[in-house]
Formats: structure tokens, C-alpha cells, sequence
């Protein structure tokens, strides 16, 4: 058997090469940009949330909306080790409330409704958005900010719309779809990391 790859597999194998370069390349650039201390600062307000009793509350749409429930799991589980569960809502999750009311009043509505049932002063709201312009993470920041919750959005490279309404808008250093939800699990993941490390650190 030949052991090289020919045709469309040689072709197919070049994309795996090339979309591992892009990503490494995104995430290269983290390494310059003001992400770095942002994510720090984050994950220390979400620490200092959580000892004050606190909750986090994460949402998005799409594959966003998996990350989010990804990263809820992170800390409503284990990280990296057992310990005690740490307090974090994933919007998207609840599928009833979601549909209830896309339906009833407006998809825009979707986070803000909930935020404004679940939404306490002094918990923290983390939106994913790529672009930075869908229209229910924008209400729902809009909603938290009113709330008194700390807002924290995961976005593409221009911020979009929620740039200029967000407390904290990390945005990674590229706009293609894919590369800016890998770079924000990877932001996602070390925030979750760190919060685990601070909360219950291992002797």
C-alpha cells in the first residue's frame, strides 16, 4: 500500500495543515493584544463575585450557545480537579424558556427575559458573539448593565455593536467565524482554569 496520500486526500490533508495554521496563528496574536490582561482581570471580578455569593450567567447563539453551556459545565463540575461546584447558569440551556419566549415575544428577548429573572446586582454576565452584533446579546447586555451585573462579551476582532456596551469586551485578533470561537473557548477555558485555581486552591 502507497504510503503518501494522492488526489483529494493529499488536498483534504493541506486544509487540516492550513486551518491549523490559521488557529495557531489567532492564537499567537492573544499574545500581543490587550486579551492577556483583560481575561486576568475577568476571571479575578468573577473570583471576587463568587466569594461575595454571587453567580455567572453565560449565553450566545449557535455554537456560541454550546460554548456557553461548555464553560458552565467547566465550573458547575471540575476543571482540572474535584472540588466543590461553583455557581454558573447557561441561558441557552433552558430550551422551554428559549422557545417560550422567541415565541412569544421576540428571539431579542430570549437572554434579556432570563437575565432579568435569574440576574442578581453583583453577579457577572458573559456573552459569545463573533460578531459583536446579535441582537439578543445586546439586550441582554443592555438588561445586566441595568441590572447592576458585570458584563463580559467573548467577540471577533472589531467588537461590533456590543463593544461600546459591554464592561469588558475581549476581542480576539481576527474575524473569521470559526478561528474567533476557537480563540474565545481557549480565552473561555483559561478563565475557568484560573477561577478553579483561586477558589479552591491545591495545597
Amino acid at each position: 500500500m502507497a504510503s503518501g496520500l494522492t488526489g483529494s486526500a493529499s488536498e483534504a490533508a493541506e486544509t487540516v495543515r492550513q486551518r491549523l495554521r490559521d488557529s495557531i496563528e489567532a492564537t499567537r496574536r492573544l499574545l500581543d493584544s490587550e486579551c492577556v490582561e483583560q481575561v486576568a482581570d475577568v476571571a479575578e471580578r468573577i473570583v471576587a463575585a463568587l466569594r461575595a455569593g454571587h453567580k455567572v450567567l453565560f449565553f450566545g447563539n449557535g455554537g456560541s450557545s454550546m460554548d456557553a453551556g461548555h464553560l458552565a459545565a467547566e465550573m458547575l463540575g471540575r476543571f482540572h480537579y474535584d472540588r466543590p461546584p461553583l455557581p454558573a447558569v447557561s441561558l441557552p440551556d433552558a430550551t422551554a424558556a428559549l422557545t417560550a419566549i422567541g415565541n412569544d415575544y421576540s428571539y431579542d428577548d430570549v437572554f434579556a427575559r432570563q437575565l432579568r429573572a435569574l440576574a442578581l446586582p453583583g453577579d457577572v454576565a458573559v456573552g459569545l458573539t463573533t460578531s459583536g452584533n446579535s441582537g439578543n446579546v445586546l439586550r441582554a447586555v443592555q438588561a445586566a448593565r441595568e441590572l447592576g451585573v458585570l458584563t463580559v462579551v467573548l467577540t471577533g476582532a472589531t467588537g461590533g455593536k456590543v463593544a461600546e456596551l459591554a464592561d469588558v469586551c475581549i476581542r480576539v485578533a481576527t474575524e473569521d467565524t470559526p478561528r474567533v470561537q476557537e480563540a474565545c473557548m481557549h480565552l473561555g477555558h483559561t478563565i475557568c482554569e484560573i477561577v478553579e485555581r483561586r477558589m479552591y486552591p491545591r495545597d
